[in-house]
C-alpha cells in the first residue's frame, strides 16, 4: 500500500522496518551501488515480510541487526541504527517477547548440505565471553566430519543450552543464546530455549505432567540411563554420529546397547563391545512382515525388519567402500572327485554324519580360511576411529544363504573356520541352514559378524557375481554355478580336455587390501580348490 503498484526498494522495505520503531534513519546511500540480484533479495524479502506481517511493537534489536547484516550494511552503520533504534524500543507500551534483554537464540547449522544432525564435541568460547565474526563457537561432530561452526557477526556468549558431549541433536535445535556487547549476560543463568529440541528441556515436561497420574513412575526412565530411556518411551537415543555409522555397518540395533558416554551417551566403543543376546536377537527377525496389500495395479510388500537392516547396511557399504573385483576360473574336477569319494566314506558309517554329506560349500569356507595363512592382510578391518588396519588371527567366515521366513538373507558365522575340518564346517551350516527353514533365523551363537563372508549362486546357474563387501570386513567372496568347458590339459594327445569349472570373484575394500594382495589371494584360493589334499589338514 505504501509503494503503490511498483515493486519496493529492499532499502525502502528496510525505512519501513525501521519506522516502525520510530528510527526514520534510511540507508539508501548504503545500499547503493551493492543492490542484491533477485537470487537473494527472495529470502530477504521473506525474512522482512516476517517482521512487518506482526504489530510494530514486536520488533526486537536483534531482528533489525539481523536485516542490516542481510543487507550487508557496514557495522558501524549497524551500530548507529541500532542506538537510534533503542529509545524506541525501550519507550512504554512496547511489546517484547520476554522480559530478558534483546537477544537470538542460535539453532545447530546445517554445516554441510547433506548433514541432519550431530553432537557438539566443544565449546570454543565460554559463557559470558566476546566473540567477532569469524571466529569458531564450537566444534561440531557429524557422520563424515568434526567442522567448527564459525560466528557470523561480533557478540557475546550468554548462555550455552547443549552442553559439549550431550548427545546427537537435529539440526535447528537451539544450542545457545546470543547477545550484543554490553549487555548483562546473567539474566540468561536460568534461560531455557521455547519449544526447543534440546534433551534437557524435552526430559523435564513429563515430570510436570506426572503428579496428575501416576508420580514413581514418570522420573524412572529419565533417571537410570539416558540411553535406555528413550528405547522404551519412544524418544531420541543419545548416541554419537560415529557410533551411529558403525552400528549401521555392522548391522547392530543400537537401542539395545547401553551407553558409557557422557550421560549415558553412546559412543563407538560401546557398538564395538556389544554383543547382542539371544533375546535381543530373536525379536529383529521372529516379526514377521505382514501380509502383502494389493492396490490397482501394483501390490505392496511389506519388509521386515531384517531385510530393512541388511538394505541400509550394504547401501552404506556401496557409498563409502572404495571397491574393486578380482576374478579367476579353478577347474575343480580333482576336487569334485574327492567329495564324491569322502560321501561314499559317510555312506558307508552310521549315525548322523552318514547322512550329511559333504557339499561345495564347506570346501569352499575351508579354502577361503587356509588362504588367510599364506596371505593374512585379508583378513582385516578399515577402522578410521582408531587410524588402524586390525588384523585378525582368527578366521570367522560368514555364509551368505536366503531366509524366505524373514523375507530376506542372513549370514550364519561359521567361527574359527581356518582350524575346523570338513565335517564340523558341514555340521555348523546345516544347522545353520534347518534354522533358517524353521524361525527365518541363525541361532543366536552363529548371528556374529565375521572376518570373511561367502556367497554361492551357483544353485541359481549364475556363472559369476561382484558381491557387495559385508562391512566391516575387508573382502567377500563369490562364487557361480559350476560348468563343463574346454579347458588346456598337458595329459591330452588332443591338448585340451572338458572340465567342471568354477568361477571365483571376490570383492576387496581397497582400503585395507591393495590389487597386488588381493592378487595374490585369489591365486591361493585357485591352489587349494585345484590341488584339495590341503583342504583335508
Amino acid at each position: 500500500e505504501d509503494f503503490g503498484p511498483s515493486p519496493p526498494h529492499l532499502s525502502q522495505l528496510l525505512q519501513v522496518a525501521l519506522r516502525a520503531t520510530g528510527v526514520s534513519e534510511t540507508f539508501s546511500s548504503a545500499s547503493r551501488g551493492r543492490a542484491p540480484t533477485m537470487l537473494s533479495r527472495r529470502p530477504l524479502l521473506r525474512s522482512l515480510g516476517r517482521l512487518l506481517r506482526g504489530p510494530p511493537a514486536t520488533l526486537t534489536a536483534v531482528q533489525i541487526r539481523r536485516t542490516l547484516v542481510s543487507l550487508r550494511v557496514p557495522g558501524g552503520i549497524r551500530s548507529s541504527v541500532l542506538a537510534r533504534a533503542a529509545p524506541a524500543l525501550s519507550r512504554p507500551g512496547v511489546r517484547l517477547f520476554s522480559d530478558l534483554p534483546d537477544h537470538e537464540v542460535v539453532g545447530l547449522p546445517a554445516l554441510s548440505p547433506t548433514m541432519e544432525s550431530g553432537s557438539i564435541t566443544s565449546w570454543t568460547v565460554d559463557e559470558g565471553a566476546s566473540f567477532a565474526a569469524g571466529d569458531v563457537l564450537c566444534e561440531v561432530e557429524t557422520d563424515k566430519a568434526t567442522v567448527g561452526f564459525e560466528a557470523q557477526d561480533d557478540g557475546v556468549l550468554a548462555k550455552i543450552l547443549v552442553p559439549a558431549g550431550d548427545g546427537e541433536i537435529d539440526v535447528g535445535t537451539p544450542i545457545c543464546v546470543v547477545v550484543e556487547e554490553g549487555v548483562d549476560t546473567s539474566a540468561f543463568k536460568d534461560f531455557k530455549a521455547e519449544g526447543g529440541a534440546a534433551a534437557a528441556p524435552a526430559a523435564e515436561k513429563p515430570k510436570e505432567e506426572a503428579p496428575a497420574s501416576s508420580a514413581p513412575p514418570s522420573p524412572a526412565p529419565a533417571t537410570p540411563a539416558p540411553a535406555a530411556a528413550p528405547s522404551s518411551s519412544g524418544g531420541r537415543i543419545a548416541i554419537s554420529p560415529y557410533a551411529k555409522k558403525l552400528a549401521m555397518d555392522r548391522g547392530v540395533d543400537y537401542s539395545a546397547i547401553k551407553g558409557t558416554g557422557p550421560g549415558g551417551r553412546i559412543i563407538a566403543a560401546d557398538v564395538m563391545e556389544f554383543k547382542p543376546s539371544a533375546a535381543q536377537a530373536q525379536p529383529a527377525t521372529s516379526a514377521r512382515a505382514e501380509a502383502p496389500v494389493a492396490g490397482g495395479d501394483f501390490v505392496d510388500f511389506p519388509t521386515s525388519p531384517t531385510a530393512i537392516n541388511l538394505a541400509a547396511k550394504l547401501t552404506h557399504a556401496k557409498q563409502t567402500v572404495p571397491h574393486y573385483f578380482l576374478t579367476v576360473d579353478c577347474n575343480v574336477s580333482g576336487l569334485l572327485r574327492m567329495r564324491t569319494e569322502l560321501n561314499g566314506q559317510l555312506d558307508s558309517g552310521d549315525g548322523d554324519e552318514a547322512d550329511a554329506g559333504l557339499t561345495l560349500n564347506d570346501f569352499l569356507v575351508k579354502a577361503a580360511a587356509l588362504a588367510m595363512d599364506t596371505v593374512p592382510e585379508v583378513n582385516s578391518e578399515w577402522r578410521a576411529e582408531d587410524g588402524v588396519i586390525r588384523n585378525y588371527g582368527r578366521v570367522d567366515v560368514n555364509v551368505f544363504m536366503n531366509s524366505e521366513q524373514s523375507g530376506g538373507t542372513v549370514a550364519p558365522c561359521v567361527i574359527n573356520a581356518k582350524e575346523e575340518g570338513l565335517m564340523t564346517i558341514n555340521q555348523v551350516l546345516s544347522k545353520a541352514a534347518a534354522s533358517i527353514e524353521e524361525t527365518g533365523d541363525v541361532p543366536p551363537e552363529m548371528s556374529g559378524n565375521g572376518t570373511f563372508s561367502l556367497v554361492n549362486l551357483g544353485a541359481f546357474g549364475v556363472k559369476a557375481a561382484a558381491p557387495i563387501v559385508n562391512t566391516p570386513q575387508a573382502a567377500i567372496m563369490a562364487v557361480g554355478a559350476v560348468e563343463d568347458r574346454v579347458v588346456p590339459s598337458e595329459e591330452s594327445e588332443l591338448g585340451y580336455e572338458v572340465a567342471p569349472v568354477l568361477t571365483v570373484t571376490v570383492s576387496f575394500d581397497h582400503r585395507v587390501v591393495d590389487g597386488a594382495v588381493g592378487a595374490q589371494y585369489l591365486k591361493t584360493v585357485k591352489q587349494l580348490l585345484e590341488e584339495p589334499s590341503a583342504l583335508l589338514v
